[in-house]
């Protein structure tokens, strides 16, 4: 099941929902769980509250609540008696009637991010592949949605893209064993790793040149772990004005996502709604031969991850 975090175009309010019909149809969970089983809203959002990390901080019985309305609706749907209103609530819109946010949109830490995790990319940078999993931090004031603009920061001459596969916990956890990293995962999402080079390596560490507002866009959704029962098997891309740029397998990572999970409890409490990114390939624009692809004003940025989705953002020029 594919869960997005929403905005209706007729309001301002921020939702969650779950795709329908390939995408067409975005149901309002909080509203479709509170009309079959006679709730008002308050009531309803107690059980599915309209905010991912809330709904996967309350544990899975409340996850498993959300898949089963999905279930209810997606029978009715294929009945032909599904209703997108009933009783004066929306229970699902168009999706050309909403507009995408990140799916996480607020963290509750930063997020936390692997670097030099592909092979191939620790070679194109000239870099031994690590020994240990090498992690910074991105704050979750970077993160925006899909379609969503990135600033082109007036400082840069060298703006970079990272397509990577990032987890998302579901439960809290400390000190996890690798066999028993799935069970605390709640699913996985895409996350573009923007990067403004001159600071990066001219600071000689990753925080500030990664951390400018809208560094980290993230989605479209988040798929449940069920659904992607191996994470390591997916087709990634990333595509700059529709030229491929990026192209490999999550397989490719050096640190698998159990590893990695277990690696990180061991010295940190991660919490539900906790984002991790798992680094990227090569065929960053910074190494490209024989000069670097960097992004400018004006392109278009697609991150495609296989059963996830696409994640397209455009850069745009900083005002003055």
């Amino acid at each position: 099941m594919k869960l997005v975090t929403f905005k209706p175009k007729s309001s301002n309010d921020q939702r969650i929902g779950a795709l329908l019909e390939e995408g067409s149809i975005v149901v309002d969970l909080t509203s479709a769980y509170a009309s079959y089983n006679n709730l008002d809203q308050t009531q309803a959002s107690a059980e599915i509250p309209p905010d991912l990390v809330k709904l996967l901080t309350l544990g899975d019985r409340h996850t498993r609540k959300a898949i089963n309305i999905v279930s209810v609706v997606d029978r009715e749907i294929g009945k032909g008696t599904f209703k997108f209103k009933k009783g004066g609530e929306v229970l699902a819109y168009k999706f050309e009637d909403i507009k995408l946010c990140a799916p996480i949109p607020h963290t509750p830490k930063n997020i936390i991010c692997l670097a030099v995790n592909y092979s191939d990319h620790a070679k194109e940078g000239g870099h031994p592949p690590p020994e240990n999993p090498r992690l910074f931090t991105k704050p979750w004031t970077a993160i925006v949605g899909p379609d969503d603009a990135v600033i082109y920061p007036k400082i840069t001459q060298k703006l970079d893209y990272e397509a990577e596969l990032a987890i998302v916990m579901g439960r809290k956890c400390r000190r996890i064993q690798e066999k028993e990293a799935y069970d605390c995962i709640a699913g996985y999402t895409i996350l573009n790793d923007i990067s403004e080079r001159d600071i990066q390596f001219g600071d000689k560490q990753f925080f500030r040149g990664k951390s400018f507002d809208t560094f980290a866009p993230m989605g479209p959704c988040l798929v449940l772990r069920d659904q992607l029962p191996d994470p390591h098997a997916l087709r990634m891309q990333l595509r700059v004005n529709g030229e491929i740029r990026q192209n490999s397998l999550t397989g490719n990572m050096i640190f698998k996502i159990p590893y990695i999970v277990s690696f990180v409890s061991s010295f940190m409490t991660l919490e539900p709604g906790d984002v991790i990114s798992t680094g990227t390939p090569g065929g960053v624009g910074i190494y490209a031969k024989p000069n670097p692809k960097l992004l400018k004003p004006g392109d278009v940025v697609e991150a495609e991850i296989e059963s996830i989705g696409i994640l397209r953002n455009y850069i745009v020029e900083e005002e003055e």
